[in-house]
């Protein structure tokens, strides 16, 4: 009966064993495949999140600088033909000034 017992003590520590060893390889896997990812997606040349939405706000600034350049020449440009049609009529000529 002694022996039954031991033989299923020396079963158990053998399982116990290989549940060890299965789990630390399954691990060992996943890091492998983690780096391996990291190095596939560093070789893509993409960029963080950080990167991208300061270049997205540069953007949007740029934009709004466009726009509101964009108005002022609209402006500028209406004040000047205005104002050479204003002149299209004849002028009276300045009397010299003393």
């Amino acid at each position: 009966m002694q022996s039954d017992k031991r033989i299923f003590d020396d079963l158990s520590k053998f399982m116990n064993g290989v549940a060890g060893t299965v789990a630390g390889m399954g691990r060992e896997a996943e890091a492998g495949f983690r780096e391996r990812t990291r190095e596939w997606v560093a070789g893509m040349d993409l960029v963080s999140r950080e990167e991208f939405d300061a270049v997205k706000q540069m953007a949007a600034t740029a934009r709004a600088e466009s726009e509101e350049l964009k108005s002022r020449v609209a402006a500028l440009e209406a004040a000047l033909s205005a104002a050479s049609a204003g002149s299209a009529a004849p002028r009276k000529k300045a009397a010299p000034r003393s």
